[in-house]
């Protein structure tokens, strides 16, 4: 072997000596990013949920300023709308919060009569007679009856307790609306200048996720408010029915307990049975568990799907995994918002999963599309049987 044939080999080993560090290197500083990134969000998590927060409810309140917008200019749609958000809940808190106070004194006040009645359940029924002889449980749930009204105070006290924690959150709540009215106001103008930044392919499918996403969140928020309500009232008049007592403040908390995906109606009907028991045990209660259990399987089988096909389209197994990780790492919040989010990332894997199958190559003998080129879509120009410029004709 000659003596010129052998010296590219120390060339190549070299350069590979050369481009080894720079690739350790690379690695070792995509690692420190992503580190790095992890920490910032974790520091920031608390701006990053109210951004989060902000950005799900600009996106139905966009959908009505849209509407709205069609009869009054745009900054009168927004005050609108913001105002109607300001004042519902509001309106709801001076309907419920006085009564729900009075009876809940009235019941604090009845807790004593509530305990001498379990204590007559049990002395007339011989097996639970034995065990009241052996541990004395009657007596002990009358004393701690007696002093309950004592501990709770009266209805100004009560009252003043929620005024504090109103006030704790209400810097929170106007940080999160004011991010809503600039991404309401503003957001239609940011998307449009990103979406022109695009090339054109790129731009049409961008416009297309963005409004495939808001379609869904939008739908989304406004079934599940339809649910809520149709929850409320239907609660409400079956235990307007069964004389259920604070049907008013249980119906309403029934309807923002259907908010919670899964388990939120499943809870309230468990605290709706625990008021039943003190009305008219057991029959209430039984009659209130068959009729829960029944409205649950007529919600989840007749009106969500009705309300919600049209909207977002996310499989049972996706909503449960969704739903678990949204609820342990923001809690309710995270339950609330973790099918929208599931949503959209659903549309965008489905769009993702589009385009690559539409620039896939086609497999060998089989004409595909032609591909897209910079600049437009020149398709390459057909062989008309020259040789290729540069290269000999073959003798």
């Amino acid at each position: 072997m000659s003596e010129d044939s052998q010296t590219p080999i120390p060339v190549t080993v070299q350069r590979e000596e050369v481009l080894a560090p720079k690739a350790i290197l690379r690695s070792v500083l995509i690692i420190v990013a992503v580190v790095l990134s992890l920490y910032l969000i974790v520091q920031l998590k608390t701006p990053l949920t109210w951004i989060i927060i902000a950005a799900f409810i600009a996106v139905p309140l966009a959908t009505l300023v849209a509407k709205l917008q069609q009869f009054i200019p745009r900054w009168s749609a927004i005050l609108v709308v913001y105002l109607g958000l300001i004042l519902a809940p509001i309106g709801l808190g001076a309907i419920l919060i006085p009564p729900l106070v009075t009876e809940g004194n009235k019941l604090v006040n009845n807790v004593p009569g509530y305990a001498q009645d379990i204590t007559q359940f049990v002395q007339e029924n011989e097996r639970l007679r034995e065990l009241e002889e052996d541990y004395d449980i009657t007596t002990k749930i009358e004393e701690e009856a007696e002093k309950l009204p004592a501990r709770v105070g009266d209805a100004a006290t009560i009252l003043q307790d929620v005024g504090f924690g109103i006030v704790n959150s209400l810097f929170a709540v106007l940080t999160i609306l004011v991010l809503s009215v600039f991404m309401v106001s503003s957001g239609p103008m940011w998307a449009r200048r990103v979406i022109e930044l695009q090339p054109p392919e790129r731009a049409e499918q961008l416009d297309r996720v963005l409004r495939r996403i808001a379609a869904a969140v939008g739908g989304y928020f406004a079934g599940a408010i339809a649910v809520a309500v149709v929850a409320g009232i239907a609660n409400y008049i079956a235990m307007k029915i069964l004389g259920v007592p604070f049907a008013g403040p249980l119906a309403v908390m029934a309807g923002l307990a259907s908010l919670i995906p899964m388990v939120g109606a499943t809870i309230a009907a468990v605290l709706i049975g625990l008021v039943t028991v003190f009305t008219d045990f057991p029959t209430v209660t039984i009659i209130w568990g068959i009729w829960a259990i029944l409205y649950q399987q007529f919600e989840n089988h007749l009106i969500q799907p009705q309300i919600q096909k049209r909207t977002v389209n996310v499989t049972p197994f996706v909503t449960i995994v969704a739903v678990l990780l949204g609820g342990s790492l923001l809690g309710i919040l995270g339950a609330l918002l973790a099918i929208p989010i599931a949503a959209s990332i659903q549309i965008l894997i489905g769009e993702w999963w589009a385009t690559r199958r539409k620039t896939k190559l086609p497999p060998p003998g089989e004409e595909g599309p032609a591909l897209p080129v910079a600049g437009g879509a020149a398709e390459p120009p057909e062989d008309d049987g020259a040789d290729p410029p540069g290269e000999p004709a073959p003798a």
